[in-house]
């Protein structure tokens, strides 16, 4: 039987570079895998065919004479997985598959490269959650906090190992971490289950930490918040989070920052906004008026005669300090105009005096009542 060409088993054009083609194998060793095919008999042949074909192409030198000869190139030799006198190596197919493996199983294994166990772990970033007030953004603070975290252990120095003794080579897995099964005709490694990957035991636990190394602990930690930060502004405190294990490095601490909501005022970014109510009376005739700011201080305001509900004015210099400098924001003040209610006999016959004579005060509501008015005709005729 004819072999077919090495391209065509492969899925790729003659130019296919270095990377497609070693993708293109990756994507049928997946495809084609034995143990993936139990029920196909013909799996197991074609997975051997690609795993011939990769060998020959990854190769610039077996691809050039393969791209010039065909397959009489490897007729009188070795070639790829085939031995003098025919048949399929083992041997070969390690040879091919070995440089996608990891690629292929590394995550299924939980790591990816080779060389050594690991001999201590470094400890998991940890995330408190702070909240803060509008005032406190605005000035900036000091702030004690106390986070439950895991520290290393002082009874045995974070060794894991009674009185500190530092711990012996896992004998089942020679201090690599990790453990070869055969599966087939391939072999697969695993995290050692004897030392879960670390690459040493302990004979004697630590009492204090049972052998981890690390202890659960509150730590009280003095944190600066700087003036300006905002709800989702995060904080991060180097190697203040989980102790590592066996003596690995410690994680980071993230703080997350959410400011609250503030009774008088509304943060947009840099600048703030506060709604004010006036009198109609004072909308009406104009004048002065006192609002709040930020910094605890008063800010004066003057109305214009006629104000309207939702004009704004605006104070600059008034309002949120940018984080990390950049200057300040301004303060925005909106009017809501407000009608008065619980009206004595006297003021009611005072408005309605007005209103009698307020014909030509109004401009809004002439043009608006002159509108419907015309809309009215409108669907009359």
């Amino acid at each position: 039987m004819s072999k077919r060409d090495y391209y065509d088993v492969l899925g790729v054009s003659k130019g296919a570079s270095a990377d497609e083609i070693k993708k293109a194998f990756r994507t049928k060793a997946k495809e084609l895998h034995p143990d993936r095919n139990k029920d196909n008999p013909d799996a197991e042949a074609r997975f051997k065919e690609a795993n011939e074909a990769y060998d020959i192409l990854k190769d610039a030198d077996k691809k050039a004479a393969y791209d010039r000869y065909g397959h009489a190139a490897f007729e009188n030799g070795t070639g790829a997985g085939a031995r003098p006198g025919g048949g399929f190596g083992s041997g070969d197919f390690s040879s091919a598959f070995s440089d996608v493996f990891e690629d292929l199983f590394g995550d299924f294994m939980g790591q990816r490269g080779g060389g050594g166990g690991r001999r201590a772990a470094r400890g998991s970033d940890l995330r408190y959650n702070l909240r803060v007030t509008l005032e406190d953004s605005f000035s900036g603070m000091q702030k004690t906090i106390n986070v439950p975290t895991a520290v290393s252990c002082s009874a045995c120095e974070g060794t894991g190992a009674e009185g500190g003794v530092e711990p012996t080579t896992c004998p089942t897995c020679s201090g690599m971490g990790k453990v070869r099964a055969q599966q087939g005709f391939f072999t697969v490694e695993r995290t050692c289950p004897t030392c879960s990957g670390l690459g040493q035991i302990i004979k004697n636990p630590c009492k204090s930490c049972r052998g981890a190394g690390r202890v659960e602990k509150d730590r009280s930690l003095s944190v600066n918040i700087p003036a300006g930060v905002e709800t989702g502004t995060r904080i991060r405190l180097a190697g203040e989070g989980e102790a590592g294990m066996r003596g690995g490095p410690p994680g980071d601490l993230y703080i997350f920052v959410e400011v609250t909501k503030h009774d008088l005022f509304e943060r947009d970014g840099v600048n703030l906004y506060c709604r004010v109510p006036v009198s109609m009376a004072k909308a009406a005739l104009g004048g002065a008026i006192e609002v709040p700011t930020i910094d605890g201080g008063r800010g004066r305001v003057q109305v214009p005669a006629g104000s309207q509900s939702g004009r704004q004015m605006r104070l600059r210099g008034k309002g949120m300090p940018a984080l990390r400098g950049g200057g300040i924001g301004d303060m925005f003040i909106e009017l809501a105009v407000e009608t008065p209610v619980n009206l004595t006999s006297r003021q009611k016959d005072l408005l309605r005096e007005f209103e009698e004579l307020s014909e030509d005060n109004n401009p809004e509501t002439k043009s608006f009542f002159s509108s419907v008015k015309s809309f009215w005709d409108g669907m009359k005729g």
